[in-house]
């Protein structure tokens, strides 16, 4: 059952992609905020591949695309405090243009970036996992809790989230991140792996929701 969710989940992600190609063309002001192209294809080709995993099999091809998939998670989930403080200057937040706020910004992003791959992906080893009918490369290392980067992350999403709803821009952006850090917290009583999953589309969603809403403020 898991397998079909995914691949459900993954052309959701694809329909999210559209939607956003469809504002970045309306856009005559792009800018960072665009970077959730990145995290958002990579959510494609992360769920695509766990729900396509139980057909292409265990084994060294599937083992190796699965690699990728902590990769793209390193490199690109960091991405979010820069699309966050893209917003925030969007939606009129001067104090997010100053120099400080910019490299701390980016500082950020990079910091995250390099403990992810460090502490990781670099010395990553997976196992096969079979769970609700799907399978998946995982860490061979247990885990206890949601990592760090998943917490970490969530600081300048509040921020961006708090920013939107104080400046009458929209409230969606804050209670996303709300829902993704009670779905990363909270252990969720159903027979599924995707509920994570589905707490981390209803985020994006609201992001590029949120990119839509500061695109129409701007333009009005």
């Amino acid at each position: 059952m898991d397998s079909i969710l995914f691949l459900i989940l993954a052309g959701l992600y694809a329909v999210l992609t559209v939607w956003g190609i469809m504002l970045y063309e309306r856009d005559s002001s792009r800018g960072l905020r665009y970077l959730l192209f990145l995290v958002t294809l990579g959510l494609v080709w992360d769920n695509g591949l766990i729900g396509a995993g139980k057909w292409i099999g265990e084994g060294t091809f599937l083992e190796t695309l699965s690699l990728s998939r902590f990769w793209i998670h390193a490199l690109f989930t960091p991405l979010l405090t820069l699309v966050s403080l893209d917003l925030i200057v969007k939606a009129g937040g001067d104090w997010a243009k100053k120099r400080a706020a910019v490299w701390g910004a980016w500082l950020f992003t990079i910091a995250l970036v390099i403990y992810e791959l460090v502490t990781e992906t670099l010395p990553l080893t997976v196992k096969p996992e079979w769970e609700y009918g799907a399978l998946r490369y995982v860490s061979a290392d247990e885990s206890s809790g949601p990592p760090l980067m998943v917490i970490a992350i969530l600081i300048p999403l509040f921020a961006a989230g708090i920013e939107l709803w104080r400046r009458k821009v929209t409230p969606v952006l804050f209670w996303g991140t709300l829902l993704m850090l009670i779905g990363s917290a909270v252990p969720i009583p159903i027979e599924s792996s995707a509920a994570t999953n589905i707490f981390e589309l209803i985020l994006i969603t609201s992001l590029w929701y949120s990119i839509q809403k500061v695109l129409t403020v701007r333009s009005s």
